[in-house]
């Protein structure tokens, strides 16, 4: 992977992250780190399910693609934000 590569997906990984968070309703108490770790498994895993399904390259913007993505973020950031409440 190239280092503009690395770059964009720290880039796409906040996005997807933070709306990932957006969607979950009330307060989650984790960090920027793991919200960025979160979005960038969320971006790979629904790019991987959107390749599976065959709607990752159509024309345009990829709707199901991203709603995948936002999809996967928002489970991780309320299962991470589940446990780390609970440990509290």
């Amino acid at each position: 992977m190239e280092v503009t590569g690395i770059f964009t997906a720290i880039i796409i990984g906040l996005i997807i992250g933070a709306l990932g968070r957006l969607v979950v309703p009330g307060k989650q108490n984790i960090s920027i780190w793991l919200t960025l770790l979160i979005g960038i498994v969320a971006a790979l895993l629904g790019t991987l399910v959107a390749s599976v399904l065959g709607v990752a390259d159509t024309r345009g913007i990829d709707w199901i693609e991203l709603a995948l993505q936002v999809g996967f973020a928002a489970i991780g950031v309320s299962i991470t934000s589940g446990a780390s409440g609970r440990r509290r």
